[in-house]
């Protein structure tokens, strides 16, 4: 399915709800599952840095718990209020790389609504997963 404009629209009020006191750097996703039931995500941050979570995650990790299953999901939109739309970090990549389809489109956006869209194998070239194990 293609980038559609409401898109921008959730994933914007994903962003409201993150919760960034330390780095002030709001993230918000916007996740679609291949059926249409979507969820969103905002970044957590902790005052124990390493035990933050990024929007990317906060939102998979909610469909996971909803009993959706690796593959499907359709897309991912990602927003931050920065001059250039920002791409998932490492850690959100490699999640995305285990959960998600290789072909699945990542929608990164900024607050002037600039958009850039890739997929989740051009994000991370030559990814290791679970689906290499089998």
């Amino acid at each position: 399915m293609a980038y559609q404009p409401h898109y921008y629209t959730e994933v914007r009020k994903a962003q409201e709800n993150a919760y960034a006191p330390y780095s002030q750097f709001k993230v918000g996703a916007y996740l679609i599952t291949k059926d249409g039931k979507t969820y969103r995500g905002g970044n957590v941050e902790n005052a124990a840095y390493p035990l933050g979570i990024c929007a990317e995650r906060s939102s998979l990790v909610a469909a996971i718990a909803d009993g959706y299953r690796p593959g499907d999901f359709e897309s991912i939109t990602v927003t931050v209020d920065a001059d250039e739309p920002s791409s998932p970090c490492g850690a959100c990549r490699q999640v995305l790389k285990e959960l998600c389809d290789d072909d699945m489109p990542v929608y990164m956006t900024n607050h002037k609504e600039d958009m850039i869209q890739s997929t989740v194998s051009d994000l991370l070239p030559l990814g290791f997963s679970g689906k290499d194990l089998n």
